[in-house]
């Protein structure tokens, strides 16, 4: 049996520029959340086109209350609600997964080419390791690398997407929005689903070295 594991943010969905956005109480939030939900599953088809059985996926966005069950495929498990635990964004990885999806991921804090981009909180002006800014994708990236866990792909904000191809370009990634000041450029909505779908499939199907 071929596991996935798929961590899910929401600042890189397609088309977000705005917090209330991202807000579970605002009004703005439904439409981002079915976008979310729809690109969570994208991946999880392009998986299961290339021979995955098993996907677990954290919904990894603020309260992790985003993601619409109903629309998932029945072969996968979501992990809603904070689990308390240093894995945050990661928790349920371990080293039975044959490997990692990031969906709607963003760049760091004090980075440009997102409207929303912070590093785990907004009370961060920056995170550093190694003297380098850090984004949670970097952070998520090196844990998983810890497990011997592999990095399949990344979409979300072409920034984040861009530094991810720099670290390792055997890992693909769909970037969906290209950020400005307090906007950004994005591709149609249904592109970037069709994208994902087609660019996990790949992914999936290669044999991948870890992203670290």
């Amino acid at each position: 049996m071929k596991k996935l594991f798929i961590s899910a943010d929401i600042e890189g969905t397609c088309g977000m520029v705005n917090w209330n956005e991202a807000q579970k109480n605002h009004s703005d939030h439904d439409y981002f959340c079915r976008q979310m939900t729809l690109e969570v599953v994208a991946a999880c088809e392009g998986a299961e086109q290339s021979g995955f059985t098993s996907v677990f996926i954290k919904d990894a966005h603020d309260t992790a209350r985003n993601i619409d069950p109903r629309g998932l495929p029945e072969y996968v498990k979501l992990f809603r609600g904070r689990p308390e635990h240093p894995y945050r964004m990661m928790y349920g990885l371990d080293r039975s997964f044959d490997g990692v999806v990031f969906t709607g991921y963003h760049n760091a804090a004090q980075m440009h080419g997102n409207a929303l981009g912070h590093t785990m909180n907004l009370n961060n002006n920056y995170i550093k390791i190694n003297g380098e800014i850090c984004s949670e994708l970097m952070l998520n990236c090196i844990l998983a690398a810890s497990l011997d866990v592999p990095v399949f792909a990344v979409t979300g904000d072409k920034l984040i997407c861009d530094w991810i191809a720099s670290v390792n370009p055997n890992i693909l990634t769909v970037p969906t929005n290209e950020g400005y000041g307090s906007g950004a450029a994005s591709i149609h909505p249904n592109v970037a689903a069709r994208r994902i779908r087609e660019t996990v499939k790949k992914a999936t199907a290669q044999d991948k070295q870890g992203c670290m």
